[in-house]
């Protein structure tokens, strides 16, 4: 069968008519390939878009890690802004765009990896496309240099206490003290593998090891600069991709809110926006998981020179902060997971306060929670794109919200 790709796919696939589903092809592209249900298997590129180009990893074909390395990097960028703007008008809202900013290659300091023991060694990457096999990628363009670096010591690991007939997830993260690493399907731990992983830590230059939920050796702090603080997150905890892509949001927010005096952020985490904006402004940080709570307080009492910053810790889904304890807020800051945060929104509609800073990794649920806003009265006054998942189908923004005059 021959099509003609219609449009890009929110997950990046092509749509022909029908629809089918064409993986790795661009809009406008003429592709020949054998229809499996509503899917295109083995297309061929007849035509080729303008906009392909050559993928800059060798592992681009095999690998399910990217899903757009055969894209320009100026369509992709015209693509997720497209993504925001397509949902934004589903709900009948629109907004200006400020120019968009991209994580450059080698820069993920986190990733999960899959691996598994093999009668030859250690299989370690990512899975491939639509499927469970692991692919290796020792020549990956999207991690950064020191965590490839780590990956001798990770193949140790598995090697230690992996089994072929399991598949192991090992999560790292690059910190001040070494790659923090988090094992999960792992051996049961007994003593003899116990000290085995210790020596690996040591040996390899690990900051910590956690095996399934325990820790089994500290070597040093894992710890991460945020603003003039210095946070040491409990094991897997949630932090941005990549350093860049994290300075983006930061000051996409501190645009968004300007100078205010006292400030919510809303599913702080461990202090990515609180603990910077702190520097200028009071703030209080309600977040769902202790343990991030935990590490955002030790973080702030222990840096000195910043404005007050009180902690709290609340299920903002089942509990959110109600108008009346907003009242005090000059500026919220609301960083919800994918799922968006409508019910706290509500709230938050309702509460009066001047500007809001809304960051979202999730277009469609940001777009269902901006209408509620902008049903209370707030106006949507700019969005800006951040593609720090480069190569991905994956959008995050950061959108100002204030109320009409």
């Amino acid at each position: 069968m021959i099509v003609t790709i219609d449009r890009l796919g929110h997950l990046g696939h092509g749509i022909a008519p029908g629809p089918l589903y064409v993986l790795g092809t661009l809009p406008g592209e003429v592709v020949e390939g054998t229809p499996d249900g509503d899917r295109l298997l083995d297309p061929k590129i007849i035509t080729p878009s303008p906009n392909r180009v050559k993928p800059p990893c060798r592992h681009a074909r095999t690998c399910g890690g990217c899903q757009l390395q055969h894209a320009s990097d100026a369509f992709v960028a015209a693509w997720k802004q497209e993504v925001v703007a397509t949902a934004l008008a589903a709900q009948s809202l629109a907004a200006p765009f400020l120019p968009l900013v991209t994580s450059p290659a080698q820069s993920r300091r986190r990733a999960t990896l899959s691996a598994r023991r093999t009668k030859s060694g250690v299989l370690m990457g990512f899975h491939a496309r639509s499927s469970d096999s692991i692919v290796e990628i020792p020549d990956c363009q999207l991690l950064h240099p020191s965590l490839l670096a780590a990956f001798p010591g990770l193949q140790a690991l598995v090697q230690v206490g992996g089994s072929r007939t399991t598949e192991l997830s090992l999560q790292v993260t690059l910190t001040r003290g070494g790659p923090d690493v988090v094992v999960t399907g792992g051996k049961p731990l007994d003593a003899a593998l116990r000290l085995d992983l210790a020596r690996l830590v040591e040996t390899h230059g690990f900051a910590r090891l956690t095996w399934d939920g325990e820790t089994v050796a500290l070597r040093d702090r894992p710890a991460l600069t945020m603003g003039f603080a210095t946070v040491v997150p409990p094991a897997g905890a949630f932090l941005q991709a990549t350093q860049e892509g994290e300075a983006a949001l930061l000051q996409a927010v501190r645009q968004a809110l300007g100078p205010q005096k006292r400030v919510v952020d809303l599913f702080s985490g461990i202090g990515t926006f609180t603990l910077p904006l702190a520097g200028t402004m009071e703030i209080h940080a309600v977040e769902g998981d202790a343990g991030m709570t935990k590490a955002l307080d030790l973080a702030a009492r222990n840096t000195p020179n910043l404005h007050r910053i009180s902690t709290e810790t609340r299920d903002l889904f089942r509990r959110p902060l109600e108008p009346d304890e907003l009242l005090s807020f000059t500026g919220a800051v609301i960083d919800p997971p994918r799922a968006g945060a409508e019910v706290q929104t509500g709230r938050l509609a309702h509460s009066k306060i001047p500007v809001i800073a809304a960051v979202s990794c999730n277009p469609v649920t940001f777009a269902r929670d901006a209408r509620t806003l902008a049903a209370a009265g707030y106006r949507l006054d700019w969005v800006q794109v951040v593609d720090q998942f480069r190569w991905s189908a994956h959008v995050e923004l950061v959108a100002r919200f204030s109320l009409g005059r």
